[in-house]
């Protein structure tokens, strides 16, 4: 099982990325993808995630409206297109294969979890200079 994330760098504010995930070794169509970063000294953060058959995607609120996921099932290959970049984005940024861990909120929002993938990319660095 593999998943190599390629894309990363270095951005300025206000910049983009697009980040590359290629998955091999495994049912990719199986399986959702999400996109989990980590920041020096913080917790992971589950930033976005899309469903098996991408009829379902998924954010964390500090990047709706910034950054959006799809995937090509034929190329087992899952993006995050990332604009509107800013220095909190500054992290390492992992793909995983596995399921969309959502929990709904009682104001009717959701929250996106970390932990619910199976199988984990190396990362990839993305740092994002103001």
């Amino acid at each position: 099982v593999q998943l190599v994330e390629s894309g990363g760098g270095l951005a300025q504010a206000g910049g983009s990325l697009r980040l590359s995930c290629v998955a091999s070794g495994f049912s990719f169509n199986d399986y959702a993808i999400g996109w989990v970063r980590q920041a020096p000294g913080k917790e992971r953060e589950g930033v976005s995630c899309i469903t098996n058959s991408a009829d379902s995607t998924y954010y964390t609120n500090s990047v709706k409206g910034r950054f959006t996921v799809s995937r090509d099932n034929a190329k087992n290959t899952v993006y995050l297109q990332m604009n509107g970049l800013k220095p909190e984005d500054t992290a390492v940024y992992y793909c995983a294969a596995g399921v969309c861990g959502v929990r709904e909120l009682d104001n009717g929002e959701y929250e996106l979890g970390a932990n619910f993938y199976d199988y984990w990319g190396q990362g990839t660095q993305v740092t994002v200079s103001s």
